[in-house]
């Protein structure tokens, strides 16, 4: 079924919303999916007209005085009793978890343009104790891992949700691997509140941007707090036909999902180039190295596996190293 549904939303993808004959010629999920995605649209036009941000567009949004938007707070605070059970709500999130590591280790290992290392250069620098900052850490799945590598020298892990954070708190209290004072500190903060000054090696984003109103905005604050040589990474979901019907349609409905309704809103979703224009167009702070990417597919039984080339209609990892 896969197969039959790809094709056809991959080429309504192209048709950004118009409509034609082809599309009839769908299978029925497909047109289902598309009239369920020409009501988006029409909901995202009048929300818009209202003077409502929808649309994961890169431009700055200087009204935005915070990232934080109360209604993802108040939906995440309802999974923080659950965010450790392997088999609930956040199973996606641990099954993405060793992937993570997979793609920061390929980020780390790239050779920088500003520099031409041996190979024993190259290995020392793969040994080099890094510093983590894990923007919106949820109850600290990624934030622990990271924690307990012998390359890392700290993490520092935030996130606004209350909740979540009390359960980081716990977690990390019943782990004697993360109780070394200074490896692991947890803060019930949103980025805008971090102290000026505080830099870091690796800032992660991991599922983040999907949930902002104003990702330039959010991006403007975190930057400062990498170094200079310093990989952005993080993970988000392409804005295409096949994503809304896998995250909306499949992921989110009722019995059979495997994400609580309203955790998505695909009206925040952002395509690769988008950001990859982001930081190649000069309106990053600081200069940047090149930009890159990998897709992430789920696959029932198996899990997620990186597959070339998805990252252009749903999840994939994405990352940029600031040169200064």
């Amino acid at each position: 079924m896969a197969a039959t549904v790809l094709g056809p939303l991959r080429h309504a993808a192209k048709g950004a919303g118009t409509c034609s004959i082809d599309a009839l010629r769908t299978p029925p999920m497909t047109r289902s999916c598309l009239r369920a995605l020409a009501l988006e649209r029409a909901r995202t036009q009048r929300t818009t007209s209202q003077g409502r941000r929808y649309h994961s567009s890169l431009t700055t949004d200087a009204s935005t005085a915070s990232s934080v938007s109360a209604s993802e707070v108040t939906h995440f605070s309802r999974l923080a009793s659950s965010w450790w059970d392997p088999h609930g709500p956040s199973r996606l999130l641990h099954l993405m978890n060793p992937l993570r590591h997979d793609f920061i280790r390929s980020c780390l290992q790239r050779p920088s343009p500003d520099t031409c290392l041996s190979e024993p250069d190259i290995e020392d620098a793969n040994e080099k104790r890094r510093s983590y900052l894990d923007v919106g850490c949820g109850g600290g799945i990624f934030a622990s891992s990271a924690a307990r590598l012998p390359t890392t020298s700290r993490v520092t892990a935030i996130d606004p949700t209350e909740s979540v954070i009390q359960v980081a708190k716990e977690h990390q209290r019943s782990d004697p691997a993360l109780a070394a004072p200074g490896k692991l500190e947890y803060r019930n903060c949103a980025i805008e509140d971090l102290p000026d000054g505080a830099t870091y090696d690796v800032l992660t984003v991991f599922e983040v941007l999907e949930h902002i109103d104003s990702p330039s905005s959010f991006l403007e604050t975190a930057i400062p707090h990498l170094k200079p040589g310093g990989w952005l990474i993080g993970s988000t979901i392409s804005r295409s036909p096949v994503a809304y019907l896998t995250t909306k349609l499949i992921a989110e409905a009722p019995l059979i999902g495997v994400v609580p309704r309203g955790t998505h809103d695909w009206n925040k979703y952002i395509n690769p180039p988008e950001l990859r224009g982001y930081f190649e167009s000069g309106r990053a702070p600081g200069r940047w190295g090149e930009f890159v990417t990998q897709g992430v597919v789920y696959v029932p039984a198996l899990g997620w596996r990186f597959v070339q080339g998805s990252e252009e209609f749903g999840n994939y990892f994405f990352g940029v190293q600031k040169l200064e």
